[in-house]
């Protein structure tokens, strides 16, 4: 299994932009698909967007396409998620983790998850 850490998160303005980050320990990170999770207060972890083994493929929720991009850099063992034109609705805790298969959005079918980033996007 792959180790990972959340950072990135923080405040900002309706319109704005983030990008976070997820760091990955150990030497098998090209071994696993990654992907993006949310979790907003009272509700379900929710999928975000998925990214492939080789970075090839990406996959999104209708909720994000156009506004956030995932992306991997095995050189740095990292997993990034650009957010532009955010809105007071992508508020959430966000998550990183790891998986054998591709595009699932399932959270039950990934095996290691990072601590988590607070996203607040104020109106």
């Amino acid at each position: 299994q792959v180790q990972l850490v959340e950072s990135g998160g923080g405040l900002v303005q309706a319109g704005g932009s983030l990008r976070l980050s997820c760091a990955a320990s150990g030497r098998t990170f090209s071994r696993y698909a990654l992907g993006w999770f949310r979790q907003a207060a009272g509700k379900e972890r929710e999928f975000v967007a998925a990214i492939s083994r080789s970075g090839s493929s990406t996959y999104y929720t209708d909720s994000v396409k156009g506004r956030f991009t995932i992306s991997r850099d095995g050189a740095r063992n990292t997993v990034y998620l650009q957010m532009n034109s955010l809105k007071p609705e992508d508020t959430a805790v966000y998550y990183c983790a790891s998986s054998t298969y591709y595009s699932r959005t399932d959270p039950s079918d990934y095996n290691s998850w990072g601590q988590g980033t607070q996203v607040t996007v104020s109106s």
